[in-house]
């Protein structure tokens, strides 16, 4: 990052710093802060915290990402030994590991500190019948690892691992399915309900994760059916809901009011989104009205609303706060104390990517709140799509990397003072 820009960014953290310092006077809840590096990296080693201020100080740099990551997928197509490289850099930062069983090491490491995992199997398939019954099938071992166990409260899947794209496009579209097409979109549904079923019977909680909303439509109808069978008791399946989107505050009210009406509860995971560029350009080139809102200062105000609603209609809703945003996560936790809501009542989660924003996560189990981490595992070629994502989403965030980087080295010279 260029010197201005690191420093404007810093500038802006103590400004945050300083009002949040004025909030913990006014208000006790706050006295959690995001800034205390010793709670936040109190997993680390020495040796480990400086891993990570190299890996970090590498994504500072948009050229060094974009560069890197292209010549890391031209190795891997190539078939070149690059695994000895990814494996215990970025792969290790951002992974559980290659298999269910690799990944033990991270789920023990975050439950040491009161911190669940999430096992997301990130691995993009074929898009073939063969490849979307693998999927599922490992999904089912993920619920299999999940049941009776404290320290993973959440499943999750992606419905185009176990239904093709076109094909949900095409539903969406309200297209005419020829007969083959719809046989597969039923097995399709079957995948999906496998995997509802198998958490319900187990009392596992599942995400099913956003996508592309010209298929999020169908996958949302998919998700209604879920929770109609299972969410009867409780909220055993989730939506999520991308706040980016415009019009997303107004379909969490709409599965409100439908969910009373139908008697089932409302699992809502609330995150901003990942799919910006693509939705604006596929707007921009088939002419028809941008979904994302127009700044991100309208899809933060638009995602503490949703928060503000969720929290409200607690009687129907359970939520899960997908955030590394600090602002929405001290409101959460004001609105929670206002609500004289509990920091560990079971309808309310705060979540955050593996490897990324342990200021929150941390400080959060720390003081009592629900807390998961999305664990991605997967073998190390089929993961990359994921790492050069995360790495790209970290440059592409405003600050993000910088904060990252920032609080690393704060805590790298607070550990120094220490030894003096």
């Amino acid at each position: 990052m260029r010197q201005g820009g690191a420093a404007m960014v810093y500038k802006l953290a103590d400004a945050l710093s300083l009002h949040r310092l004025i909030l913990n006077y006014m208000n006790p809840v706050t006295n959690v802060s995001f800034d205390d590096t010793a709670v936040a990296f109190s997993s680390k080693s020495d040796a480990e915290l400086y891993k990570m201020y190299l890996l970090f100080k590498s994504m500072n740099s948009n050229t060094f990402v974009k560069v890197g990551g292209s010549l890391l997928n031209l190795a891997l197509n190539l078939h070149l030994p690059v695994k000895f490289i990814i494996k215990p850099t970025i792969f290790n930062h951002f992974c559980g590991g290659e298999t269910i069983e690799e990944s033990e090491r991270a789920i023990q490491e975050l439950a040491r500190y009161n911190i669940g995992t999430i096992l997301d199997y990130s691995v993009e398939g074929e898009g073939d019948e063969k490849s979307f019954n693998a999927t599922r099938d490992e999904l089912l071992r993920t619920v299999e690892k999940a049941k009776g166990n404290p320290n993973i409260p959440f499943s999750v899947f992606k419905v185009t691992g176990l239904i093709d794209i076109k094909l949900l496009e095409k539903v969406q579209a309200r297209q005419e399915l020829t007969a083959d097409e719809r046989a597969a979109f039923e097995r399709g549904r079957e995948r999906v309900n496998a995997i509802c079923q198998r958490c319900f019977q187990a009392n596992v909680r599942v995400f099913v994760d956003a996508e592309e909303s010209w298929i999020q439509e169908t996958i949302d109808n998919l998700t209604y059916e879920m929770m109609e069978l299972y969410n009867r008791e409780k909220a055993i399946v989730y939506n999520t809901y991308q706040l980016y989107r415009h019009d997303r505050l107004e379909v969490i009210k709409r599965d409100y009011e439908q969910a009373v009406e139908r008697g089932y509860f409302v699992g809502a995971k609330l995150v901003r989104g990942a799919y910006m560029e693509k939705e604006r350009r596929r707007a921009q080139e088939d002419g028809y009205q941008d979904p994302i809102n127009p700044n991100k200062k309208a899809s933060d105000a638009l995602f503490d609303e949703a928060v503000r609603y969720c929290v409200e209609h607690l009687d129907r809703i359970a939520l899960c706060a997908g955030t590394h945003n600090e602002n929405s996560s001290y409101l959460l936790m004001e609105l929670m104390e206002e609500k004289g809501i509990a920091p560990n009542d079971e309808r309310i989660f705060f979540a955050q990517l593996y490897g990324m924003s342990d200021n929150l996560s941390y400080n959060l189990a720390k003081a009592g709140y629900n807390v998961a981490k999305y664990v991605p595992y997967g073998p190390v070629e089929a993961v990359m799509p994921y790492l050069l994502r995360r790495a790209n989403e970290n440059t592409a965030i405003a600050g993000q990397s910088s904060r990252e980087f920032g609080l690393i080295r704060k805590e790298m010279e607070r550990r120094k003072k220490a030894k003096r």
